[in-house]
């Protein structure tokens, strides 16, 4: 069988018109932010050493800031922003998604179009100046009618790198909401779909390499005069711009959106529920992979309408609570404490994904561990892995206060890995998750917790401020509520991360619902 006869072509396919679209269209959009301030700044201070040495060096900085980073600070500082506008001026506006995308993206573009720019008009023959002033041009005429035009291919050449490396880091765009070709690659990654992985950066290197090769015709054209390639160029960049646009434009908006954080449950969860909801006759989409804090944070503002936290999740994390309830406690005063931001709790779906050390079964066996009480006597001669944030998790702190844990080596590891890592002994220990299907699939065993520090875990379903009220949209909701069992959870977790064998959420999803929908 060929590879491209894999159905998972087809399904990436399918999302290509709304990925490359609003790819494209947060790219270009920061792109022109990036060059509307480059340039007149770079102009400006050509001549101005220490300005110069100043701007080339913020923007050098912000090289070295991981993309991924980058990114993530604008969310929390528009949100602040946000609401100090709307306290003050009585308006607000959405720090989700495409305005943080386009503005750190923006500041991404600069170094290049900066140092091409004062390149290329330093590196002007002084003759030609001297020239210019000696017919009785002025600074200003010769900048625009003398220097520029001859500097255009230099600075060209910085758009270009600037056009790629925007391109190349939009796909890190998805965690804070934006979509773009990254989805795949989230997706994928988390769901073991490499297909999807595949598909999201070959589209990302064709389109980045697409406008390389039109601006680089543009910049040809300026460089040996022929205008037609110069325009050619810009009609070829305006017709990619419109073809990708399109299709988002026509699209209608959903009246509802589902969030989803960054693992393969959470992304059957949310088809899950889009999926009942369009039962209901209602329009639904997801906005997949966002960070918990995003997450909370999208669903308190209104961006999103609905989507899955955890009882512990929201105890620890977003509440910063240090005890540890029972559960029926701990969730009636998350119910009030979300009630204050407006925020509701509709109902718990029935399962628990709580965090736990888990190791093979056979390793725990040989040394007598059952329980994490046990597993502090060996730590010191052991590993673990977590996922990009438990180690600063209260979790973590907790258990290091209840058990004394200090292990050997720590290791920080995207959340499937870790399974095959501690199953081929790469890793001794991993914190993994209750209802995760990989447990059984290479015979862990979760370790007992004593002590109680982890809390408990329980799925539970969230509604937006704005959908307190909103019958449709819980009548829809409510076949969920208390239906989903440990089980059935774990192995629609198998069936969604199984490598090769996995299939798509979409489809997992609907498996779920037959699961949960039998009499």
């Amino acid at each position: 069988m060929s590879m491209f006869s894999d159905p998972r072509w087809g399904e990436a396919l399918g999302h290509l018109p709304d990925y490359l679209g609003n790819h494209v269209r947060v790219s270009v959009a920061a792109l022109a932010l990036g060059l509307l301030v480059s340039l007149p700044l770079a102009i400006l201070a050509r001549n101005r050493p220490v300005m110069r040495t100043t701007l080339l060096g913020l923007a050098s900085i912000v090289q070295t800031v991981p993309g991924l980073a980058l990114l993530a600070l604008f969310y929390p500082l528009l949100l602040a922003l946000a609401s100090l506008t709307l306290a003050w001026f009585g308006f607000g506006f959405s720090a989700f998604g495409f305005l943080p995308a386009v503005l750190a993206l923006a500041l991404y573009s600069m170094l290049p179009v900066l140092r091409n720019t004062i390149t290329g008009l330093d590196g002007i023959d002084p003759a030609i100046l001297e020239a210019a002033q000696g017919v009785g041009m002025t600074p200003r005429q010769s900048l625009f009618t003398v220097e520029l035009p001859l500097a255009l291919p230099v600075i060209m050449a910085g758009i270009r790198t600037a056009a790629v490396w925007v391109i190349g880091t939009a796909t890190l765009s998805t965690p804070i909401g934006q979509t773009s070709l990254g989805n795949y690659i989230f997706a994928g990654l988390q769901t073991q779909n490499w297909v999807f992985v595949l598909f999201g950066c070959l589209a990302a290197a064709v389109l980045a390499l697409a406008v390389d090769q039109l601006l680089a015709l543009i910049e040809n054209g300026i460089r040996n005069r022929r205008v037609w390639r110069a325009g050619l160029g810009g009609i070829g960049i305006a017709a990619l711009i419109a073809a990708t646009l399109v299709p988002s434009v026509a699209r209608a908006p959903s009246s509802y959106i589902v969030g989803a954080k960054t693992f393969a449950e959470q992304y059957v969860l949310s088809a899950l529920i889009a999926q009942r909801l369009r039962a209901a006759g209602l329009s639904a989409s997801s906005r997949e992979g966002l960070g918990s804090n995003v997450i909370f944070d999208a669903l308190a503002s209104g961006d999103i309408d609905v989507y899955v936290d955890y009882s512990g999740t929201l105890w620890l994390n977003q509440f910063h609570h240090s005890d540890i309830k029972p559960r029926e406690e701990l969730i009636s005063e998350l119910k009030t404490t979300l009630a204050k931001q407006g925020i509701t709790l509709f109902g718990e779906l029935g399962f628990e994904n709580a965090y736990a050390l888990v190791m093979p079964r056979q390793r725990a066996e040989a040394l007598g561990i059952r329980s994490i009480a046990d597993l502090a006597a060996h730590a010191a001669t052991l590993s673990i892995a977590g996922d990009y944030e438990f180690f600063s998790r209260p979790e973590w702190a907790s258990l290091q206060k209840a058990y004394g844990l200090s292990f050997r080596a720590q290791r920080q590891m995207q959340p499937d890995f870790m399974y095959a890592a501690v199953a081929s002994g790469e890793v001794d220990v991993i914190a993994g998750y209750t209802s995760d299907g990989l447990i059984a699939k290479y015979d862990l065993v979760v370790l007992d917790d004593p002590s109680h520090a982890i809390p408990p875990y329980d799925a539970v379903l969230l509604l937006a401020p704005k959908r307190a009220g909103d019958g449709a949209l819980q009548a829809a909701l409510k076949p969920l509520l208390g239906k989903i069992d440990i089980t059935t959870m774990r192995e629609a977790n198998l069936r969604a991360g199984g490598g090769d064998a996995a299939a798509s959420p979409d489809a997992v999803a609907r498996w779920l619902w037959q699961k949960i929908d039998k009499p």
